[in-house]
């Protein structure tokens, strides 16, 4: 599918909106995972304003294409691009990790848009792969996205799946791999080494797509490379930066699983104007 200029220019803007929603609601709330949730922006604001078929009036549309967030500690960003696309008021952003919210630290089904419960990593891809079997058996054809991430796809389980979605030819599936290099202990490469990674996922029988994972252009042709790819799964891996968009936070660990201060986050809200 073809897009304008104009409507590349509105999703980086909207993703900016949203990188502004990420750091106020994890400063007020005290708590959470920046890091992760500002290097996928731009993989998710593509997905939910240009591609997934979905009606936030009607969060059940047994037609819908499916998400799923398998790194659900980053579940910020989920919450305000549901919240951009009207799936619930913005005003219950500002609830986030508090008693009682329907925005709790990890995704569960009390969020409007959420199928299924998150945050136990390494099992999201076998939640997406049930998911794609069962529009197969049902004659559906909705397609299935699973957003991973990359110090996730360090457990064994991941692996299990993938050698399962290959092997039913898991062709309506769609993992995103968050690829920006930092886990909450340190780099990737560090803690334990993907690479080499296209190569890894190949012969696990998927089609692989590497990208750009801030080029909202290579974002939107890797979705659009997935839905024509027959007879296999794809796995679009986007590399990123842990905490893009505000420059204190850019390849900064600590920031994985750190809140910003008041400071810190007037700080960042001026970078994202």
């Amino acid at each position: 599918m073809q897009y304008s200029d104009t409507q590349i220019k509105e999703l980086e803007l909207k993703a900016k909106q949203i990188r502004r929603l990420i750091v106020q609601m994890l400063a007020k709330a005290g708590s959470g995972h920046p890091g992760g949730s500002l290097s996928a922006t731009d993989l998710l604001t593509a997905l939910y304003f240009a591609v997934l078929r979905h009606n936030p009036k009607d969060p059940n549309w047994p037609e819908r294409d499916r998400f799923h967030l398998s790194k659900g500690h980053c579940c910020p960003l989920w919450y305000a691009v549901l919240a951009e696309r009207g799936y619930f008021p913005k005003d219950e952003l500002w609830t986030l990790r508090q008693l009682g919210s329907i925005l709790q630290g990890h995704p569960d089904r009390r969020t409007p848009g959420v199928d299924v419960a998150s945050g136990s990593l390494g099992q999201g891809l076998s939640v997406g792969l049930g998911m794609s079997l069962a529009a197969k058996i049902d004659k559906k054809d909705y397609r299935v996205y699973c957003l991973l991430g990359d110090g996730e796809i360090q457990e064994g389980n991941i692996w299990e799946a993938a050698m399962a979605c290959s092997h039913f030819k898991c062709d309506n599936l769609c993992a995103i791999l968050d690829y920006n290099g930092f886990q909450i202990d340190g780099k990737v490469c560090d803690i334990m080494e993907l690479e080499p990674l296209v190569a890894k996922w190949q012969s696990f029988g998927w089609h692989v797509v590497e990208i750009n994972g801030h080029d909202t252009k290579q974002i939107l042709a890797a979705y659009d490379e997935a839905k024509t790819t027959k007879g296999k799964p794809t796995i679009i891996i986007a590399h990123t930066i842990k905490g893009k968009g505000v420059s204190f936070m850019e390849n900064i660990c600590d920031f994985h699983g750190r809140a910003p201060t008041k400071e810190e986050a007037e700080k960042a809200l001026k970078e994202l104007e």
